[in-house]
């Protein structure tokens, strides 16, 4: 299956992605030396991230193909798809939900082995307390994230 790269500029610093016949299926940190292809998939995924970092879209519709990671992680990676936005889970909660609640540690491996981070959005699991910890991006990065979304959402809120 042949793989198509674009890079999308964000206010996170770019964004290496990736699609598949199927869908998304790498988003990475930073910008790969890749040579950027043109696709319309590629061009759908590059307008969903602009339209969320501009605070237009709270829900990713892009088809993801993840073709890696162990049934644990496949798991993981599907509970934080149902995360709402603007909202966190802890390690804990998360572990508890995939039914393996003393591998809140493994969760975290899973976070982050994620490979299409933000679409699938990792940055919203926190520490016990809420605590702001572990990010393949960086806490930066993952703070900017959860900011953006609960700005995003109280906006939302408060004019609904």
């Amino acid at each position: 299956m042949t793989v198509r790269w674009t890079v999308v500029d964000t206010p996170i610093g770019p964004l290496s992605c990736a699609v598949d016949d199927i869908g998304l299926c790498a988003l990475q940190f930073g910008a790969l030396d890749v040579v950027q292809d043109v696709d319309p998939l590629l061009d759908d995924v590059a307008g969903q991230l602009r339209a969320y970092f501009a605070g237009e879209l709270v829900e990713f519709t892009v088809p993801v193909s993840v073709r890696r990671g162990s049934d644990f992680e496949r798991a993981v990676w599907a509970e934080l798809s149902r995360i709402p936005y603007g909202e966190t889970h802890t390690y804990g909660e998360v572990a508890r939900a995939v039914g393996e609640p003393d591998a809140a540690r493994a969760v975290g491996v899973a976070c982050n082995r994620n490979p299409v981070a933000v679409v699938v959005p990792c940055h919203r699991v926190v520490g016990a307390g809420g605590k702001l910890v572990g990010f393949g991006g960086g806490l930066p990065r993952k703070r900017h994230l959860l900011e953006l979304e609960a700005r995003v959402r109280m906006e939302h809120d408060w004019l609904a």
